[in-house]
């Protein structure tokens, strides 16, 4: 019987660049639930904390329509909860296989970013929680703006690598410097 591939994380190895004012690092690839139907944002988030996935993260992503995102994997047991408490209003669909995140911080985040997307990042126009499904150059991604000048990118898994590296470029021009590799062990 031929071996089966071992899964190994799409940006393992790309390093982590930060400058003065530009911060990019690939996310764990934890978990990723599309969520869709008659529910809310809110509702969400308390069934996130009665199934106890406080740490997990609620970006909006169209009509009726959700990611839940964290840093960590989640169990079938932990996915089979959520799915209960959602029962009714809402499906679950397991995006973690098939989509990757990255973080893009500092003080020129928007600069860097509206140098590939036509989306307007300016504070008043995109704020904390806003997201946004739109296209870096050719790739479509979902962006969101998660806390003052962080961003969190959401790619499909094929397109993850070459999305990284036209941020790398762009965080090279902006001062960046690579300052090694991720923490995280890509689990």
């Amino acid at each position: 019987m031929p071996d089966l591939p071992t899964p190994k994380p799409v940006l393992a190895g790309k390093p982590v660049l930060q400058g003065d004012a530009v911060r990019l690092a690939a996310l764990p690839e934890g978990h990723l639930l599309h969520v869709m139907g008659a529910t809310t944002s809110e509702e969400i988030a308390s069934h996130l904390l009665a199934v106890n996935l406080k740490e997990s993260a609620v970006r909006p992503a169209g009509y009726r329509q959700w990611f839940v995102a964290g840093n960590h994997q989640l169990s079938e047991s932990q996915r089979q909860a959520l799915t209960d408490a959602l029962s009714g209003s809402a499906f679950i669909s397991d995006q973690s296989h098939g989509r990757i995140r990255i973080h893009v911080s500092g003080s020129q985040a928007a600069a860097l970013l509206n140098k590939g997307t036509a989306v307007d990042l300016h504070p008043l126009n995109f704020p904390e929680g806003s997201s946004a499904m739109t296209l870096f150059g050719h790739i479509s991604i979902q962006l969101t703006r998660t806390v003052g000048q962080d961003f969190e990118l959401i790619v499909l898994r094929s397109f993850a690598q070459s999305l990284y590296e036209e941020l790398e470029a762009l965080a090279l021009s902006l001062g960046a410097s690579k300052v090694g590799n991720p923490v995280w062990n890509g689990a």
